[in-house]
């Protein structure tokens, strides 16, 4: 696959250059100016070409293609994204592996692989922009984190220096993440930790989880408020404040989860983009948000 098959322009976002430079005898210090980082984090690309895992609970019926999602970054001013493996597409990540590729540098990745992955598959996916593993343990029995099995792929992702996404209701995730934190590895929890609809921040789960951003090795995705019941955004507006205070800016992650599987009919990448901005209504403190995964993600 190629960046002319995709539509895509492919483009590096290259870090801001220091440059000693001689002034009458003196040397003064020059910044390259660089545009201000604005990173989506939590997104997919598909289409109904690619192979289908066995045993998924969902597949759509409709292609979002990565020249798609590149528009919607373009759009709506975001400099870099990262692509989630979808549950659907199960260990098979070649199709976002070339999308990675076929971006030179602007986008990153984040792969379901099989527990028994050879250390040589996950180096190549490290060398193509991957950052870390997905756990979508929504409808799944929790693994146990103790076995050899786990033990051993842990170590390697911890290794190379990736994290463990996880897709969890917030009390699983209270109980399940610690144990991930015990094995030296960073945890990503998804979508606002998702607290049971009805209690939202009132959760004992939520109130655990906010424990967490105590360790500084914990971020959470201040994304898909529509995944957290009718009335998510509101429940959005009362939790980011909690989770600001606990995390601090630099652990929340925003992302657009485009294209919003199962919510396509209400939601879009810029309705999503818009929301932010009621959600985070300080400027200064959004565009810290929008940067904050840099870091983590290695851009």
């Amino acid at each position: 696959m190629t960046s002319r098959e995709h539509g895509v322009t492919r483009r590096g976002f290259a870090a801001g250059l220091i440059g000693a430079v001689a002034v009458g005898g003196l040397e003064s210090r020059v910044r390259a100016e660089v545009p201000q980082s604005a990173i989506d984090t939590h997104a997919h690309v598909f289409h109904r070409a690619l192979k289908l895992a066995p045993g998924r609970r969902y597949a759509p019926d409709y292609d979002a293609p990565l020249d798609l999602y590149l528009q919607q970054l373009d759009q709506n001013g975001i400099t870099n994204g990262v692509l989630v493996q979808p549950s659907f597409l199960g260990t098979d990540n070649s199709y976002l592996v070339e999308c990675l590729k076929a971006t030179n540098g602007r986008l990153r990745g984040i792969v379901v692989v099989d527990l028994a992955v050879a250390a040589d598959e996950l180096r190549a996916l490290d060398r193509a922009g991957v950052a870390g593993i997905r756990l979508n343990l929504v409808g799944q029995p929790l693994p146990d984190l103790t076995s050899s099995e786990w033990t051993a792929l842990l170590a390697q992702i911890r290794t190379l220096d990736w994290q463990v996404e996880i897709q969890r209701n917030a009390s699983d995730l209270a109980m399940f993440a610690p144990g991930l934190l015990d094995q030296g590895v960073k945890v990503v929890l998804d979508h606002f930790a998702l607290p049971d609809p009805k209690l939202g921040i009132d959760d004992p789960g939520f109130q655990s989880v906010l424990k967490l951003g105590a360790t500084r090795n914990v971020w959470v995705k201040i994304s898909a408020p529509y995944r957290n019941g009718a009335a998510g955004e509101a429940f959005a507006k009362q939790a980011y404040p909690l989770l600001r205070t606990a995390y601090g800016v630099d652990r929340l992650l925003w992302g657009s989860d485009w294209p919003h599987t199962q919510f396509e009919a209400t939601q879009s990448y810029a309705k999503n983009r818009k929301f932010l901005d009621e959600l985070v209504t300080d400027a200064d403190e959004r565009a810290r948000v929008l940067a904050s995964p840099r870091e983590l993600f290695r851009f």
